[in-house]
């Protein structure tokens, strides 16, 4: 999704209140609610060989020859090789859907015609974590990863997991206290809805959202949850968050990795030194890029918790989550909801709509979306109700599947398009 880049500066900063002074100033935008920006990820397979990661250069030379896509949504390709849709915002969520709809599309059929595939689910079920991405700053990710306590889940989420992302207007200042709370709040009953993770490295987890696991082994100053106490002051906290939250990168001018912890507000104090120098505005900002909190100010909201999940599910999850949090209505319901279980993101993750308390908020908030639902998404609304109601997932289909013809079948028939 792309809004209004904030100005950078080339100058060093003068201190830690200074760099928190911009962190907060910039991290939302006053204005009206509206826009909806999508981005999906899929994991590249080839059918003949499911075990097989696609090289890089295979990769790019699809990418090399896609066609204009109708939407305008940008391609990338992430460390370990999935495919991401990054469309730009469109005027509400239905005209959002459509769009990637259309742009996902033509990927896929571009992706068929080079003999691979793109398959939606949260975690890769059958691959080792591997990078193939040349790019500097996954290789210095890499090291920097390598080099702390989340290793092994740094290599998983980098390689081995895929999401949709939900991008959204921050709204008038005077509700963000209350959106951000909500967007928080709503992580854990969305993530039990969306859960499409079941299995990793070729085995079964138990966890409904190997995703969401993933992600809650990785370092919470980086990847937890930014509220503060209160969180009636977004920027605030979001301000504290980054500041805290140790240094990954220094561009010099390529992205060198920082292998011993080092906080933002160490850099910028100048306690220490990192390419023989204080941090500038750049600096800060792309520090915030290596943030990845499950709802992320960046002038409007990012909502980075659903599991990537197939082309039956994904437009009902971004219109349930979209409308709770932009229609006044649903979101008041949705506050209520998911009040008991707004913290809980393991039991989410692991029992997925398993959970009682998640069964109910998840059944109340998806029948409030239904209700606002417009003809053309009726079909997956139902699909999605019918699943809830149930107490099921996304990955319990994918579950069932592999359960009944193996992994290697299931993924193939995946990458070809079928469920």
């Amino acid at each position: 999704m792309t809004f209004a880049a904030i100005t950078t500066a080339g100058s060093e900063m003068a201190d830690s209140k200074a760099a928190a002074h911009y962190i907060a100033e910039g991290c939302l935008v006053d204005g009206p609610l509206g826009r909806v920006g999508l981005e999906l990820e899929a994991h590249c397979h080839d059918p003949s060989d499911p075990h097989r990661r696609p090289a890089w250069r295979e990769i790019a030379r699809v990418l090399e020859r896609l066609p204009a896509l109708p939407g305008g949504s940008r391609v990338t390709v992430e460390p370990g090789g999935a495919v991401e849709l990054s469309g730009p915002p469109a005027d509400g969520v239905v005209a959002a859907i459509d769009a990637m709809r259309g742009d996902q599309g033509v990927l896929r059929s571009a992706f068929a015609d080079a003999g691979l595939g793109l398959v939606f689910l949260g975690a890769d079920p059958l691959r080792l974590p591997k990078r193939i991405n040349p790019g500097a700053r996954y290789r210095a990710m890499e090291q920097f990863f390598a080099s702390s306590r989340s290793g092994a889940a740094g290599a998983a989420m980098m390689t081995s997991t895929a999401s949709i992302q939900v991008n959204l207007d921050a709204g008038p200042r005077a509700g963000w206290a209350d959106r951000v709370r909500l967007a928080h709040a709503l992580g854990p009953t969305m993530i039990a809805m969306a859960a499409n993770s079941p299995m990793l490295r070729g085995e079964f987890t138990g966890w409904a959202s190997t995703r969401q696991w993933v992600w809650g082994q990785m370092d919470s100053a980086r990847c937890g949850p930014i509220l503060g106490v209160s969180g009636d002051d977004p920027g605030t906290d979001w301000a504290r968050y980054a500041l805290k939250a140790p240094v990954m990168l220094v561009n010099s001018p390529d992205a060198v990795a920082v292998t011993h912890w080092v906080p933002f507000a160490d850099w910028v104090d100048g306690r220490v030194l990192l390419g023989d120098r204080r941090p500038t505005i750049a600096d800060l900002e792309y520090h915030l890029t290596t943030l990845f909190p499950p709802v992320r100010p960046r002038q409007w909201l990012e909502i980075r918790y659903l599991d990537s999940a197939p082309d039956v599910f994904w437009p009902a999850l971004v219109f349930t989550l979209v409308t709770l949090l932009d229609d006044p209505v649903a979101a008041a319901v949705a506050a209520e909801a998911v009040e008991p279980v707004a913290t809980a993101w393991d039991a989410a993750a692991q029992a997925g709509l398993r959970d009682r308390r998640l069964y109910a908020a998840a059944n109340r908030c998806v029948a409030v979306a239904a209700e606002l639902a417009p003809p053309e998404l009726g079909g997956p609304m139902q699909r999605l109700v019918d699943a809830v109601e149930r107490g099921r997932c996304p990955g319990d289909d994918f579950s069932d599947q592999v359960i009944r013809h193996g992994i290697a079948p299931t993924v193939a028939r995946r990458a070809q398009g079928g469920l």
